[in-house]
């Protein structure tokens, strides 16, 4: 796992598996974390990473359902857990996917140590809304609708830290991925939505892959909306965005060429 001090409160935390952030943000005497890493050895030092820092975590938030990015529980296995509502809709009507899921995860790579996976009591926040934190609310978190790349998701602006946390958007890394309950339209919209707030913030932190500039995420949304027209236009024949190419992001690609016309052959997947 690597550990990047993006700011003096803010810390993200970059899995080996995926590249999958996990973000820590201080905020006076609170403190959450974002996300999470993936492998236990990672999720068993996350603790001591922020405790060193001196970084408080009175709770946990997850940008959507996914499971690798509902982890943090087993990291801080007393802390509370809020999301999105879409995100606690999906949870509840999908009880025990994401543990089933993290089982086969764990039996293909060969990992035989992972405490279980509690998302019981899980808070469920308004979307579009603000989250006050401190007994003041001295800072507020701005909660901004993000689906399309799944049927539910988050994006939280920390306005006073000039960052985003955008779950799975704006990734250095991975072309968008359309997983079940995803869409086309629905993760362009997400894009146009998320574009004035990656304008006024300093740092964009995407789910997977390092810590952006607003210039490089805005290269990004650009390149991200223009691969999704051509799919929903052209299917298997849409270009992938360029530096993101690889034999994985073809694949992925194949499963975007299946949920927008299913049956479709998968031809012409190398461009």
């Amino acid at each position: 796992m690597k550990v990047q001090a993006v700011h003096a409160d803010l810390i993200v935390c970059i899995s080996r598996f995926w590249q999958t952030t996990c973000t820590a943000v201080r905020a006076g005497e609170e403190g959450f974390v974002i996300d999470s890493p993936v492998y236990p050895d990672e999720l068993t030092a996350l603790p001591g990473v922020l405790e060193q820092a001196a970084f408080p975590v009175s709770g946990l938030l997850a940008t959507h359902a996914d499971w690798d990015h509902l982890l943090g529980r087993i990291a801080f296995p007393q802390a509370s857990l809020g999301c999105g509502e879409t995100t606690a809709r999906r949870l509840a009507a999908e009880p025990g996917a994401a543990q089933r899921e993290l089982r086969e995860f764990d039996e293909e790579q060969y990992v035989d140590d992972r405490p279980p996976l509690s998302l019981g009591g899980v808070q469920s926040l308004p979307v579009p809304g603000r989250l006050g934190l401190g007994s003041a609310v001295q800072h507020e978190l701005e909660l901004h609708p993000a689906d399309g790349h799944t049927v539910d998701g988050t994006a939280f602006c920390v306005p006073w830290l000039g960052v985003l946390v955008c779950g799975d958007y704006l990734s250095p890394v991975e072309i968008p991925w359309l997983s079940p309950g995803g869409s086309v339209e629905a993760y362009l919209a997400t894009l146009e939505r998320l574009r004035p707030v990656v304008e006024r913030c300093q740092t964009i932190v995407p789910g997977h892959g390092r810590p952006l500039g607003p210039v490089q995420a805005l290269r990004l949304l650009e390149e991200d909306a223009a691969y999704l027209r051509a799919l929903g236009r052209d299917g298997a024949g849409a270009p992938l965005p360029a530096g993101r190419r690889t034999k994985a992001q073809r694949r992925i690609h194949a499963e975007n060429v299946e949920r927008v016309t299913p049956g479709a052959a998968r031809a012409d997947l190398g461009r």
